[in-house]
């Protein structure tokens, strides 16, 4: 990637997981009897170079409208977007559920909704334009518009690390976002809109069919260059996204582990990779989505879901439910007791 816009990201020592694999050698089990929870573990204390401090649990859900809406692409009038901006912040929707159930902040940033929020309270203010442009016509947003979207969400991994956060999530809400996530993955994977795209928000058997040739057409016109991220962000990608992918730049700069969703967090984390590959050290994948395009992010990279549920929400629910699950492996390291402590005879001699 021609534009430097961050700094290169340290890789996850081999030194810093070796240590954290012996210390889960001596806790008073077999070996590897726990299976993966002893690898999440494991790369969450060598993410923080030992630290398994894991208290401060902060869950973004990024809001962003897109122009392609205007092809009949989803179920739901783009107005959705606003109006489960303020439910999330009534504590109505399932993240809010899910965030309460993990004791994780729920944090909406306005990346570029639709409507005026005014002032607000519990909303971050960081709208870059009211909507992205209709991708099926013309970029969905100017390249300097996409690095905007990419340093937002950076700069705010690097605000809330300071404020204590241990471990991020990324979610979304944009009535029209599947259509640019699946554009996204066709686009790295060289693949078609058919293998990519899915019904998102349950669209009809004529509503799939358009959305898959508003996909192909998208790509036709804009030509996004699979090689530069930004190129391909700028052309077929969201605002929402833009930040999602910021944001796991920014966590893993300050190496704090990060969760991502199902399809569109994981185009986000795509394009986070397609920046800096290094980045995948740090991003837990939480589960498998019923969007077929979610298939090609676990082909493409070296990641493997924790679960599948056959969810297809979105919000950061499937994220939500991963850090339940990171921060059940953390607590079996921080707090089971290890053979001697307990008194307990390791092996036989050899």
């Amino acid at each position: 990637m021609s534009d430097h816009l961050f700094p290169k990201i340290k890789p996850v020592q081999e030194s810093d997981l070796q240590k954290a694999q012996s210390h889960l050698d001596i806790l008073t089990k077999p070996p590897g009897s726990l299976g993966k929870l002893e690898e999440l573990a494991k790369r969450y204390v060598a993410i923080r170079n030992g630290d398994s401090t894991l208290n401060k649990k902060s869950i973004f859900v990024f809001a962003g409208d897109h122009g392609v809406t205007e092809e009949g692409v989803s179920a739901y009038p783009k107005e959705v977007t606003q109006q489960m901006a303020h439910n999330f912040l009534s504590d109505g929707a399932a993240i809010n559920v899910l965030a309460k159930h993990v004791q994780a902040d729920v944090i909406v940033v306005d990346m570029g909704v639709d409507y005026d929020f005014g002032n607000i309270e519990g909303i971050i203010p960081k709208k870059i334009a009211y909507g992205t442009n209709n991708m099926a016509e013309m970029p969905a947003m100017s390249r300097n518009q996409a690095i905007e979207s990419l340093q937002t969400g950076f700069d705010l991994a690097a605000k809330w690390v300071s404020k204590g956060t241990d471990l991020f999530a990324a979610g979304e809400m944009g009535i029209g976002n599947s259509t640019s996530a699946s554009a996204i993955m066709a686009t790295f994977a060289d693949a078609s809109a058919e293998l990519t795209t899915g019904r998102g928000t349950g669209i009809d058997e004529a509503g799939f069919k358009r959305k898959i040739e508003v996909i192909r057409k998208s790509i036709q016109i804009n030509k996004p260059n699979p090689k530069d991220p930004l190129d391909v962000l700028s052309k077929v990608g969201g605002f929402e996204i833009g930040g999602m992918a910021g944001l796991i730049l920014g966590a893993a700069e300050k190496k704090r582990a990060i969760i991502v969703d199902g399809l569109i967090s994981g185009a986000a984390a795509t394009i986070a990779f397609k920046i800096d590959p290094t980045v995948s050290d740090y991003v837990f994948s939480s589960h498998k989505s019923l969007e077929p395009g979610h298939n090609l992010f676990f082909s493409l990279y070296d990641q493997s879901p924790l679960f599948d549920f056959q969810m297809r929400l979105g919000e950061g629910t499937g994220a939500a439910l991963g850090i339940s699950i990171l921060e059940s492996a953390v607590k079996i390291y921080n707090e089971m007791a290890t053979f001697e402590s307990a008194e307990i005879s390791n092996k036989y001699p050899s």
